[in-house]
């Protein structure tokens, strides 16, 4: 199980996240969703390692950082490094052996190129399929379906029921709710730094129209013809 307990972040007086509690169990699916700047790349990052933040992150399986496959919402590759180069650098990091990269391929991506001249869909497939191979026991995922066509997302979605039934633990976000919907067991609507409200599968209906309610369009609407 991996636990978030009373987490909080801020950059000097400017506080990102407020008193985050959380859990997440293998084989569960948890989504995050909030407007922009509701701070759920930075709640990732935190988890991930990647960010110095107050309060715990727990984990009952081992060393969090060793286990866990971090996808940013854009990933970032080095200059000159092929698909494969990069696939090998991750492989060495986790000292994985891999005989034939090809067969693990599963996005059929160009591997002999160099990887900053990919579309973004082919940059984040390519990221994925990294993540994959590293074998990892929990995933956070920003944005996975961001930028990849219908068809890779669709094989994105296959691919985190498979790890469902493989236990491993997931977390992610995204913008498409209708694909938090097909595929998440748990939604938590994170605003304000804040997480607001969790719900089961079956309910996440409620979170859409706290969303919808929360926007904008209606005072845009309002600032035109009543302003």
């Amino acid at each position: 199980m991996l636990k978030i307990k009373s987490l909080s972040k801020s950059y000097g007086d400017h506080k990102i996240l407020s008193d985050i509690n959380l859990e997440f169990h293998q084989g569960e699916i948890h989504g995050i969703v909030g407007e922009n700047g509701a701070g759920k790349t930075t709640l990732f990052k935190c988890v991930a390692g990647l960010e110095s933040f107050d309060g715990q992150v727990e984990y009952d399986k081992g060393i969090l950082k060793n286990e866990t496959g971090y996808l940013p919402t854009i990933p970032f590759y080095f200059s000159n490094m092929t698909g494969y180069e990069y696939l090998r650098l991750l492989c060495n990091a986790r000292d994985i052996v891999v005989n034939n990269l090809d067969e693990l391929n599963l996005f059929d991506l160009p591997l002999k190129q160099y990887a900053e001249t990919y579309s973004t869909g082919m940059q984040k497939k390519l990221a994925i399929t990294g993540l994959l191979i590293q074998k990892n026991e929990v995933f956070i995922l920003d944005e996975p379906f961001n930028g990849v066509d219908i068809s890779s997302n669709m094989m994105i979605q296959d691919m985190l029921q498979q790890l469902k039934q493989l236990h491993k633990t997931i977390v992610l976000s995204s913008h498409i709710f209708s694909s938090l919907q097909d595929s998440c067991d748990y939604l938590h609507h994170l605003s304000g730094g804040k997480i607001i409200n969790s719900l089961p599968r079956g309910r996440f209906q409620e979170i859409e129209l706290e969303m919808k309610k929360a926007g904008t369009h209606h005072k845009i609407i309002d600032s035109i013809y009543l302003g």
